[in-house]
């Protein structure tokens, strides 16, 4: 899961990074509110965390071209405006939620959690692969039907190679996927996760191929098309 947090107090910033990643979330930030639009533009989020008072651009401008441009991607405001106002106007431009300052972290937390299954559950959440079954909502996974005992970025590695079922993945998609732009990756990272992976789901026929020079291929199950 890949979030975005825009926000211009450097201190909450670097807070809200910090526990959301030790979620296990993808954390990118922006203090900057038409940086923050050029890369809402170009990039894909699971769930945007938005101040209003930015500069450059306010966030309530953000979030209309954000709409404008058709993106679904379920929006958090969190700012210290807490009038009725305000509120309605963050509801009515396509915000999902409005949470004022000062807030309690659990609390934020919970709402992120509940927008990003919100978001989910507009499209199918449940892909299957044979025998295997990851419910993406519920960050959980079966094989034959018994749990599977997975990390949270196990299985956001899973969720990709699934998605991309009989093409290759390379390392750079994988990566993008799991960890914010100034986390430093590891050079065997991802190598990890895919070993543990393999150990897990071979047994049942499952199989992740390594293209060398190129990445990773989920084969398909036997008797796809």
């Amino acid at each position: 899961m890949r979030l975005f947090i825009v926000e211009d107090d450097p201190v909450l910033a670097d807070g809200l990074t910090r526990s959301l990643r030790a979620a296990d979330y993808a954390v990118d930030s922006s203090a900057d509110g038409a940086e923050a639009d050029h890369l809402l533009a170009s990039q894909h989020y699971d769930l945007v965390i938005l101040d209003v008072g930015l500069p450059h651009l306010d966030g309530f401008e953000v979030l209309q071209r954000l709409r404008r441009r058709g993106s679904r991607v379920p929006v958090l405001i969190l700012t210290a405006r807490d009038a009725l106002g305000d509120r309605v106007k963050g509801l009515d431009l396509g915000a999902d939620d409005y949470l004022t300052k000062p807030f309690d972290l659990p609390e934020l937390e919970a709402r992120v959690r509940a927008l990003i299954r919100r978001g989910q559950s507009g499209g199918a959440s449940v892909i299957t692969h044979g025998s295997l079954t990851l419910d993406t909502a519920g960050h959980r996974a079966t094989l034959n039907g018994e749990p599977l005992e997975l990390s949270a970025r196990e299985i956001g590695v899973l969720e990709v190679l699934m998605l991309r079922s009989g093409r290759v993945v390379n390392k750079e998609q994988l990566a993008e996927q799991l960890y914010g732009w100034d986390e430093e990756v590891g050079p065997n990272a991802i190598e990890v996760y895919v070993h543990r992976l393999r150990r897990k789901l071979e047994p049942a026929g499952v199989t992740i191929r390594t293209i060398r020079g190129l990445g990773y291929l989920l084969e398909r199950p036997s008797g796809a098309a």
